[in-house]
């Protein structure tokens, strides 16, 4: 898979972490449903990888299901076995060199300068700006992209509908969203309120991504 061409198509990865599997999964299939291409599941979750395997076993098998939360290389391994087809990480770590080993493209998570410097030589697919909103929001991004312009930015933490809008108008590639799209769905909560959450932020996302062609 083109994690990279995949991020700068759809510009939206949606974050699962949930405390329900059954819902977890659920959770999943209507966000894919509705039409979100890019699906994360953090290994935090309860039972996550048994949602990977369960949520691959009902979508196509090129589908993107990303694992999130990939410590180390264990985590790698079993997101692979389960699954997943790339892999998401919260800082540089093992899990890193051994996801690709196993060929899975990853979103790595950085934060300051040196920490994007020293993600270029472990071959990742994009870097995951963690936790953006802490770090100063889309400010915060369009200051990195002036010595970073052709970096792949996915900045995730705190990513409402407004800050999402902002992020991808200053210059992300895409954006991560866990909480302010998935809402209480992957703990049992509402689907019909999950749809509709999600249909704003692929509007969000369409209308940014209109905007970036006509500029």
């Amino acid at each position: 898979m083109d994690l990279r061409a995949a991020l700068a198509a759809h510009r939206l990865v949606a974050i699962i972490r949930g405390t329900d599997p059954e819902a977890a999964v659920r959770t999943v299939l209507t966000l894919a449903e509705e039409g979100v291409e890019l699906i994360e599941v953090s290994l935090t979750g309860t039972d996550a990888l048994s949602v990977i395997e369960r949520a691959r076993k009902e979508l196509s098998p090129d589908r993107p299901l990303g694992a999130g939360t990939v410590l180390t290389a264990d985590d790698a391994r079993a997101a692979h076995r389960a699954g997943a087809n790339f892999a998401v990480t919260p800082a540089l770590g093992d899990g890193i060199r051994e996801a690709h080993r196993l060929e899975l493209p990853v979103i790595a998570g950085v934060l300051t300068p040196t920490e994007i410097l020293a993600a270029r030589p472990l071959g990742v697919a994009a870097l995951k700006i963690f936790p953006a909103a802490e770090a100063g929001g889309p400010a915060y991004l369009k200051a990195l992209r002036g010595p970073f312009p052709d970096e792949v930015f996915v900045p995730v933490g705190g990513v409402d509908e407004l800050a999402a809008r902002e992020y991808l108008n200053a210059g992300a590639t895409a954006v991560g969203v866990g909480s302010p799209l998935v809402g209480d769905a992957a703990d049992g909560g509402s689907l019909t309120a999950l749809r509709a959450r999600t249909r704003a932020f692929l509007k969000v996302v369409e209308e940014s991504s209109f905007a970036r062609e006509a500029s």
